[in-house]
Formats: structure tokens, sequence, C-alpha cells
């Protein structure tokens, strides 16, 4: 399978011998998440997930996933409260609750309010009700919403802005509490909540390496402005998730499967993977089949070209969780065979001053008209497996390095397998031949197609430029 499972851990999946199937039917990444739980609580989790790792000799991932600023409203006074249609609340932060009929919801983070204006969307509750400000009372500070539908209006839920940018930066203290004790537990890599442009990811980045080490930063789109900011998230993250849950709050629901199209697009356009989460398989929580709705979703994101897709609830609380991956594995391997059928061949790089990506498409190419068994690269930081994976060849990429960091950050990335290497001999293309004759994947005849790397006199740093023809 090309595409790679990612399985949220929770109450339903924290077992051995449960992690260790969802791994045999595909699991790569495991996702931890620290809204509800902290690094302490985790240890057992990563214990187990090294132990499989050892057993079925498969490099896995685990993924933090920070909880970042996550708003809620506060108390609401006769909770649950029946809101109808055309109905007014007045919102602001608690000092400026006033006695009398008109309910009242609080805000404990009052920057949130800045620049609204009459007619701007609010939403609470997931989206369930929905508000437009209706009259400014005290600018920035106090104002009129109007509902726009009818229902329940509860204390604690989160609210969201549609569109507006906010003042409050990704990575909160409670986020950099949780990077600090992920990365002492051994954490692969960590997700970034509700990241709006490329300085949020800066962010986490340089706090990484002032802690002395380097792992992939996944952006999680879930505002508007994310999105419109994709180019330059981009560029910095290592990765993006379309986290459609939150992603569906603050732009129109009809508009979501186009811009989930778009971003996963852009991301194989810059060689970085896209993950597609929310709701896959959501029925299978408690019942064990998915819908055909549910079947077709999954399948469209593969067929879109998403590097992985992710469960959350149906693994982490959900009474199917083994079954759920399979599901999924069996969708996918359904949906990839269309896929490259439908492509024909490798993706046609676009036409730019870009030698890696040429270099990758034509390793591609000939592993299609020699019928290779495998594409085998050498990848120093995962650049050349990420460049060969880009072109979504039909063959399977093998990608080697010395560097347990890049090896279980390649996990993100279509039809990548990595493995790890030793750094001797210095020869890359000698480590690649090597590790072909060693893998008993690898039959007596077998041909594969081999990228790597060597320095040449007037070459300062190894980049990839050597294809190479290689018989078992």
């Amino acid at each position: 399978m090309h595409c790679k499972i990612i399985a949220t851990l929770g109450p339903a999946s924290l077992d051995y011998e449960v992690m260790k199937a969802m791994v045999q039917y595909g699991v790569r990444i495991f996702r931890l998440n620290f809204s509800h739980a902290d690094a302490k609580f985790f240890v057992p989790a990563m214990e187990m997930i090294r132990r499989v790792e050892a057993e079925l000799d498969m490099p896995l991932t685990a993924m933090g996933d920070l909880c970042g600023p996550k708003v809620r409203i506060g108390e609401v006074e006769g909770s649950p409260l029946q809101v109808n249609k055309g109905g007014h609340v007045l919102l602001g932060p608690l000092e400026r609750k006033e006695s009398g009929k008109t309910p009242f919801i609080s805000l404990e983070i009052p920057l949130l309010l800045q620049g609204l204006q009459v007619g701007m969307p609010v939403n609470l509750s997931d989206g369930m009700l929905q508000f437009k400000v209706s009259r400014v009372i005290v600018e920035n500070e106090l104002y009129e919403l109007e509902a726009q539908n009818a229902g329940y209006l509860s204390s604690h839920k989160g609210i969201s802005f549609p569109g507006k940018s906010h003042p409050i930066k990704a990575l909160t203290e409670k986020d950099r509490k949780d990077v600090r004790e992920a990365l002492e537990i051994g954490i692969d890599a960590l997700a970034l909540s509700f990241v709006q442009d490329a300085s949020d990811v800066a962010d986490l980045q340089d706090l990484i390496r002032d802690l002395g080490t380097w792992v992939p930063v996944i952006a999680k789109l879930e505002r508007q402005n994310a999105v419109e900011n994709l180019d330059a998230i981009l560029a910095l993250a290592d990765g993006v998730m379309v986290a459609r849950g939150d992603l569906g709050l603050e732009c129109p629901l009809s508009a979501l499967p186009v811009i989930q199209k778009r971003i996963i697009r852009a991301c194989r356009h810059a060689q970085k993977p896209a993950i597609v989460a929310t709701q896959m398989l959501l029925s299978m929580v408690k019942n064990p089949v998915p819908t055909r709705a549910e079947c077709t979703d999954v399948a469209n994101a593969i067929m879109d070209g998403a590097d992985c897709i992710m469960l959350s609830e149906e693994t982490a609380i959900g009474n199917y969780p083994v079954e759920t991956v399979r599901n999924m594995n069996d969708i996918a391997r359904e949906a990839e065979q269309y896929y490259l059928e439908r492509l024909g061949e490798p993706y046609f790089p676009k036409k730019e001053k870009n030698p890696g990506k040429y270099l990758a498409y034509a390793a591609c190419l000939l592993a299609d008209n020699a019928e290779s068994k495998a594409l085998v690269c050498h990848s120093t930081s995962g650049i050349t497996a990420r460049m060969l994976s880009s072109r979504r060849p039909a063959r399977p990429i093998y990608a080697l390095t010395s560097n347990e960091r890049v090896m279980r950050s390649l996990n993100f990335v279509w039809g990548v397998h990595p493995r790890l290497v030793d750094a001797e001999p210095e020869s890359h293309m000698a480590r690649a031949a090597g590790f072909i004759q060693r893998f008993d994947g690898f039959k007596p005849g077998d041909g594969l197609i081999i990228t790597s790397g060597q320095k040449t006199p007037g070459q300062k740093d190894i980049s990839t430029n050597q294809i190479k023809i290689y018989i078992k």
C-alpha cells in the first residue's frame, strides 16, 4: 500500500496486541493527542510502539498532536439554553456582563473580540449554532449576535470566528511544556494546531532547535487564513494536515472538498506530505462496518493524492479499532489501483529549473520501462525520497538513511518504505547495493533502480546525481 495510515491512540487502542494488529493492517504512524493527556501519560504507549517496531522489524512514527489555543466560552447562565432563529445574545468579557434578559456569552480571551464588525459570522458548538454580529455595543469589547439557526447554547463550548485573523499565536505555553516533555520521551514528529501563517511554524521549529534536536513539524490547516497562506506555510513546514473538522467551521462546507484537493495538489508540487483527517470512518466508532459515503470519502482522499489518511475517534475510543484499520486498508488498496491506472505514468514535472525533480522523474520512468521490482534511494535528509514520491511511481520506494529521525519522518511520505543503514561505506551507491543484497524482499534476478548522490570534484554538497539499473 502506498498511502499511509495514521491511527490515534486512546483507551480503545492502548494495548500491545491491538497496536500490533493495526500495524499489520497498514498503520505506520501513531498519533498521541496532547489535548487530552501529557507526555507522562504516553510513556507506556511509546514503549509499546518501540516493542511493536522491533518485533515486526517495521519503522514506526509517534506523532504528538499539540493542543493549541482551543477557544471556549465560559459559563452560560441557565445552560443548556434554547436559542431560536433570529434571537439575540451578547458576547464579551465576563466583566462586561450585565443583568438582563438577553443571554450573555463570556470569553476569557478578550483579544479575540478585536476587529469584530457587523455582519461577521460567529459559530458555537462545532458550528451547530451559527450567529452573525448584529450590533457593536462597545468596540473591541461587547457585541450583540443574532442567531442564524435554532439550537441549544451550553457552557464551555468551542467558539470560532470564520475567516477572522486572530492575534493569538498557535504555540501556547502549554504546548511549549508539552514539546519539551514529548521530545524527552522520544516523540518522532509534532503536529501544530491552529496554524495561521508561516511564523507559527517557525516558532515551533525554533523551540525544537533550541532544545537541541530536529523532528518534522506538521502544520494543521484549521483556519481559513492558513489556507490563504498555504504556500508560505509549505515552504517551512515538513507536511500539512487537512484538519477538516475545524476547517469546516471556518469555510463553507460546500467548499471543503475543493479546498482539500487544492491543498493536496500543492503539497505534491512542494514535495511535502499531505494528511487528510477527521470523520473518515466515524460510524465505525460504534458500528463494525463503515457507511458507503465514508468508503467513498476515504477513496477520494487517496485518489486526490493524499500521502496519509488519519483515524481519530475511530481508533482512540471506538469499539472496532482493528477492524477500522483493516477496512481503511482495503479501501486504500482498491483506490490506489485505480489511481495508478488513471495516472498511467509518473507525473511530468512542471516547466522549471529543478534538476532533482527531473532526475526523480527519469528514475520513475526507467523503473516502469525496465519493469523494476522497486526504486531504491539513499536520502540523507529525506528530500530525494520525497522527490521520487511526488512523481507517484507505481513501484515502491525504499529510502535508505543513516539518520533515525529522517527514517521515521519518511513514514509520512506516499509509497516510501524507510530503512536505516550504517554510515559506512561512504559511497551512497555502495550502501544501496549492500542493502539490496541483504534484503530478503528482493530475490536474485530482480531488477531495481538506484538513485544516489556522490560528490564530484567541483561539488561542495552531496545531492542526488546518479541513476543505476541494478540486477540482484
